[in-house]
């Protein structure tokens, strides 16, 4: 007979989701000269490799404590890959098809990655004068159209991370948590580079709750920093899973920002590299640009202060684009 199991034991990889280390990045802050600490949140840990795990998870077990999701039915999402890889994962295992919608523009280690794990892949072409790489905003209109037809096709249950409160509650539940609870409520600031918004406004509200003077701070790609006013001059860009010039996002209704950051794809190349050399972290495109805002503010508004970032997704996702 098989050992008995202990209590450390998961009953599924769904178990293993959230829970990802704190890590303090003191090599890059001495390198880049700031005074202060950048405490980074190891979501690249997670099953499928980033924090979408977190999201996806949560809008399933929403879904089915509302009885919104018939057992066995489809399940549709558009994706830059990471949402979808999470949720391949959840549907694989809560018994789901699940059908990703995905533009031909982000990496194809991540259409490989979703079909590996069970779920069908449907590629959008990109608008004409769209870059290969670069995912523009209305590339993710074309994206959501198609998600949207085969929806009603199938009599889908639609994930919509853009719109189902289970994204941004399981990081006010999880995320947030865990920054509190694992930097001991020693955090000043936060920020975060914007798809969904559901990592910044989870995190925000439970960041805020326990403290008030806690500041957040969106990160946007420089030349589409639209929530700042600044328009979309730029709307293409290779920082892959956010930044789509999207200027209402419904996560954000009642909260206030403390200011916002912009950051270039060159910047959040540089970043994503120094974290590779100098603190062993893997990462991918938003990983550096939430460092590199997370500098930004250490060499400004918050000198000696500390500032808590997320390592949203692993840097094997990238390996065919030149950030590595």
């Amino acid at each position: 007979m098989p050992a008995p199991l202990d209590a450390t034991t998961f009953g599924s990889v769904l178990d293993a989701i959230g829970q990802t280390p704190l890590v303090r990045l003191d090599r890059l802050t001495r390198h880049h000269g700031v005074d202060g600490t950048i405490l980074a949140k190891l979501d690249y840990l997670n099953p499928g490799f980033s924090k979408k795990d977190r999201a996806a998870l949560g809008i399933i077990d929403a879904a089915e404590a509302a009885g919104d999701l018939a057992p066995g039915q489809t399940v549709v999402e558009l994706t830059s890959g990471n949402m979808g890889t999470g949720l391949a994962i959840v549907c694989g295992v809560r018994g789901y098809p699940f059908v990703a919608v995905m533009s031909r523009g982000n990496s194809p280690e991540r259409a490989r990655m979703m079909q590996a794990l069970g779920a069908e892949v449907i590629l959008v072409d990109q608008l004409p004068g769209s870059v290969p790489g670069q995912v523009s905003g209305g590339d993710l209109a074309e994206v959501e159209r198609v998600a949207q037809e085969i929806t009603v096709q199938r009599t889908a249950f639609r994930a919509d991370q853009f719109q189902r409160a289970g994204n941004p509650d399981a990081h006010f539940h999880g995320t947030g948590r865990e920054i509190w609870e694992q930097s001991g409520g020693r955090v000043d600031a936060f920020c975060d580079f914007v798809g969904s918004g559901g990592t910044l406004a989870g995190v925000a509200r439970h960041l805020r709750g326990r403290n008030a003077a806690v500041k957040c701070y969106p990160i946007e790609p420089d030349g589409a920093a639209v929530l700042s006013g600044q328009g979309a001059a730029r709307p293409d860009h290779p920082i892959q899973g956010g930044g789509y010039a999207m200027p209402d996002l419904a996560f954000f209704d009642g909260l206030d920002w403390d200011g916002y950051l912009a950051v270039s794809g060159d910047a959040a190349k540089a970043m994503t590299r120094d974290l590779a050399r100098l603190e062993g972290i893997f990462a991918g495109f938003s990983a550096g640009a939430n460092v590199a805002g997370a500098v930004e503010l250490l060499r400004t508004r918050h000198v000696g202060q500390t500032v808590a970032v997320i390592i949203c997704d692993s840097g094997l996702k990238y390996l065919s684009t030149d950030l590595f």
